[in-house]
């Protein structure tokens, strides 16, 4: 585990890097509003310190009020919609990289599953890892 990790959208209008060593967690996130920003069963996702991240490009932001009531914001390429980023205005010291983006993310390990109860039977949660019902606790 060592090096600087880099990544970003399909058509390279973003690009982004973070530090490995700097990572916080991964998880996958099974909520209905993940789903339909991903076009998937899940959003698999990077936990990284606000700081430690650099994006390169202009990021199109979509923001709503989550499940829970955190106020969630979705950050894509405005040129070819790759989804790369999400924050929470609560949580203003992280920021959640979908793992797809990376360049490399051979990498990735996902320690917990968030909101199983909205996942599919296609896209099942790893019960061998954590899971809760909603996000996890602070």
């Amino acid at each position: 585990m060592s090096g600087v990790e880099r990544g970003g959208c399909l058509c390279g209008a973003i690009r982004y890097e973070f530090t490995r060593e700097k990572v916080i967690t991964s998880a996958h996130c099974h909520c209905t509003d993940c789903q339909k920003a991903t076009g998937s069963g899940k959003a698999t996702i990077v936990f990284v310190p606000a700081d430690e991240l650099k994006i390169e490009g202009e990021l199109k932001v979509y923001s709503v009020v989550g499940t829970d009531g955190g106020h969630v914001s979705r950050g894509f390429c405005p040129e070819c919609g790759s989804p790369i980023i999400s924050f929470v205005a609560e949580q203003p010291g992280v920021k959640f990289i979908k793992a797809g983006s990376l360049d490399d993310p051979s990498w990735i390990r996902a320690q917990a599953s968030y909101w199983s109860d909205s996942a599919h039977d296609w896209s099942p949660v790893d019960m061998t890892t954590r899971h809760s019902t909603g996000n996890p606790e602070a």
